[in-house]
């Protein structure tokens, strides 16, 4: 409470300046938006890795994911990479807002149809630092956007792992986050969900989420995320 609070104070104390060009007004301007790198095909049509030929890559062919299919809105460079930081180390959570609105264009141009939005769970530990869930902020800004329910709670980290980003390659990845998940809500079950995390590299994160989705018995999962590492 005294994080949001404190978020709020500064977000009132100093107004918002776009990310892209500095301009004041909003953190994220109608020009810059439009200078987004969509996370366009051809790609995988399970994990949306890029590809050259049509059908699943051979990672998603020898070891498929838990999720259905995995959408992302942008390629996580430039002014993407900068709002996904600026949401996720620097408190800016008024972003989520924007970031939210352009999710929900990515699920409707995608066709991603559910019954309610999950976001990807943090740690207690680490929501505890950083004193909210970032992918928890962009489920909310979606949910508003669909006029979807949004489940914070249905699932839970039930242990801490290392952050992701300091895994080398896609089995320490899968490896890290293997059981981390559990499903806390059984309201869900027989619910298709569309989860949602701020990045996506390998998917392996959001697989261990839809494993435990799926054993609660929701189905289909359908996976979106803002951006996605190429």
């Amino acid at each position: 409470m005294v994080a949001s609070f404190a978020r709020a104070a500064v977000e009132l104390l100093f107004p918002p300046h776009c990310l892209g060009c500095g301009r004041g007004g909003a953190f994220l301007c109608d020009d810059c938006a439009s200078q987004l790198t969509p996370a366009l095909p051809p790609r995988c049509p399970r994990c949306w890795e890029p590809r050259s030929v049509a059908g699943e890559c051979l990672a998603c062919q020898d070891s498929p994911p838990a999720f259905d299919a995995l959408r992302t809105a942008f390629v996580y460079q430039g002014l993407a990479r900068e709002m996904v930081q600026a949401l996720k180390y620097r408190g800016v959570t008024a972003l989520a807002g924007r970031m939210g609105g352009l999710l929900a264009e990515a699920a409707r141009s995608q066709r991603l149809e559910a019954d309610v939005i999950v976001p990807v769970p943090l740690s207690g530990m680490r929501k505890r630092t950083r004193g909210y869930n970032q992918a928890e902020a962009l489920a909310v800004a979606l949910g508003r956007e669909l006029g979807l329910p949004v489940a914070p709670k249905a699932l839970v980290r039930r242990r801490h792992t290392p952050p992701q980003a300091r895994r080398a390659d896609a089995e320490a990845r899968r490896a890290n986050v293997a059981g981390a998940f559990v499903v806390a809500a059984t309201s869900i079950a027989g619910q298709s969900v569309l989860l949602i995390d701020d990045v996506a590299t390998t998917g392996a994160t959001l697989s261990a989420c839809a494993s435990a989705l799926r054993e609660a018995g929701s189905m289909p999962v359908w996976a979106l995320t803002f951006a996605r590492e190429d």
